[in-house]
């Protein structure tokens, strides 16, 4: 497909959907968090960085930062936070922080650029002023970052905890991404999910963000919460549609309050049936796809201009644990509790606790939690997995070239399983690859899913979010 060639629209097929629906990884990376074992350690980790610097060209870097603290809690949400009112939390978590930043560091060349960098949270701007500056100078003494806005250096923002002045600030660090949590302007909304935010603080943050010149502004939108509609939630998205920002996301809502102990404070009674949820999925797509939006993959718009767009007529998109990305080249290092690294041909996630955090680095040791080293079926699987879900089509030579396999034989299964996916309108099969139709866009998880050898060899499911 040229960059030219626009990209296949999405149809909602409210029918195909319901007959899909099933949990499933949302591959943000493969094999995905739940292969992840203990036997892989900082040593593990620590060979991996080392190869790569001895790489005939060495890849740059991106860096992850996991900043967990909250000022309040957000009842839906099932990220890794702490929630505490007490600013001075943030310090003894700041001091280990930097002390991780400098390991970390020490393990990379220094030839080795940072492209891409992304605060996390929580809510980064938890952080005062001087402790911002003083952990991005941190960064700056031990690796490599860009100037000039040559790097793609994005952060999380809560609106009810950032200004003009906050973004000023943020620019001058080097900033040019950022993404609004949003969710909903519904009132009742906000009341039942404990997240009060106005539309005229968001949209002052918003306008901020473009008065200091940043270069992409993405807003985060979640259906499926309590008293939802598709005529309340309409009221929100034609809010952002009207806003302009450069990409939108429109998470689906998993309640599971068995896992995230938050969420058992939403009144499950008053969430949106599930045909109702269907219902307002369809009108965001009617309603952004007519905006303009292009549909990436799953949850993500973006304009035809912006670079995830680009990437995927180019046939250059990547996916990981950030989500959508256009820098496929890059090795990934987690900072902070809980973040997942991506150095070489192994994944790794640190500790989840700031006790486990603040031992090991107290004992001068990386926090490495877990990790996997992948296999070459793993390295061939997420290839194809990558493929499918960020390109939605797959041709069997390229694969073939790459991996000396022949791919009808080696995946005679799985291409048997997608038969049925390919009666139903899904995808296309022929002798040099898949296709992926409009019809099986939204349910692209499933497809990629018949490759998961992890899911084939009849691992638990119940640990995924439902494809839709």
């Amino acid at each position: 497909m040229s960059e030219s060639q626009p990209i296949p629209s999405v149809t909602f097929d409210p029918d195909l959907i319901r007959r899909y629906d099933r949990s499933g990884p949302r591959y943000t990376s493969y094999p995905t968090a739940v292969q992840f074992h203990s036997g892989f350690k900082e040593e593990n980790y620590r060979a991996w960085a080392q190869q790569t610097n001895e790489e005939p060209i060495p890849r740059p870097l991106s860096l992850y930062f996991h900043i967990p603290f909250c000022d309040s809690v957000c009842y839906y949400c099932g990220c890794n936070k702490i929630v505490t009112k007490n600013r001075a939390h943030a310090v003894p978590y700041l001091e280990r922080l930097h002390r991780e930043v400098a390991m970390q560091g020490a393990l990379f060349d220094r030839d080795r650029p940072v492209d891409q960098l992304h605060w996390g949270g929580g809510t980064p701007t938890f952080l005062s002023t001087a402790q911002m500056e003083e952990l991005m100078a941190v960064t700056r003494q031990h690796f490599s970052l860009r100037d000039g806005d040559q790097g793609e250096y994005s952060i999380e923002i809560d609106p009810r905890e950032a200004d003009a002045r906050t973004i000023a600030l943020l620019r001058r660090l080097g900033f040019n991404r950022m993404s609004l949590g949003v969710q909903d302007f519904d009132p009742r909304v906000q009341k039942a999910v404990n997240r009060i935010q106005t539309y005229e603080e968001t949209m002052a943050v918003l306008n901020a963000a473009r008065d200091e010149g940043f270069r992409s502004i993405s807003v985060d939108l979640i259906y499926g919460l309590p008293f939802q509609s598709v005529g309340s939630f309409k009221g929100t998205l034609d809010s952002i549609i009207e806003a302009s920002p450069d990409r939108i996301s429109v998470f689906n809502y998993a309640h599971l309050p068995e896992l995230f102990k938050t969420q058992r404070q939403i009144n499950a009674s008053e969430l949106p049936s599930p045909a109702e949820k269907l219902d307002i999925l369809a009108m965001c797509i009617e309603r952004l796809t007519a905006a303009g939006y292009v549909f990436i993959g799953m949850d993500h718009f973006a304009k035809p201009d912006d670079e995830l767009a680009v990437a995927q007529r180019s046939r250059t998109l990547y996916r990981n644990f950030q989500g959508y990305s256009t820098h496929a080249n890059c090795d990934l290092v987690g900072l902070g509790i809980t973040a997942i690294g991506m150095v070489g041909e192994s994944y790794s996630q640190n500790v989840k606790t700031t006790e486990d955090y603040y031992t090991a680095l107290d004992a001068g040791h990386l926090p490495i939690l877990r990790g996997v080293q992948l296999t070459p079926d793993d390295r061939l699987r997420r290839r194809v997995i990558t493929e499918l879900i960020c390109h939605y089509r797959l041709d069997f030579e390229q694969i073939e070239r790459e991996y000396s396999v022949r791919f009808q034989e080696y995946f005679a299964p799985e291409l048997q399983d997608l038969k049925g996916m390919e009666a139903d309108g899904l995808l296309t099969l022929d002798a040099e690859g898949i296709r992926v139709g409009p019809r099986g866009k939204l349910l692209i998880r499933n497809v990629c899913m018949t490759f998961d050898r992890y899911l084939r060899e009849k691992a638990t499911v119940q640990r995924f979010s439902k494809v839709i």
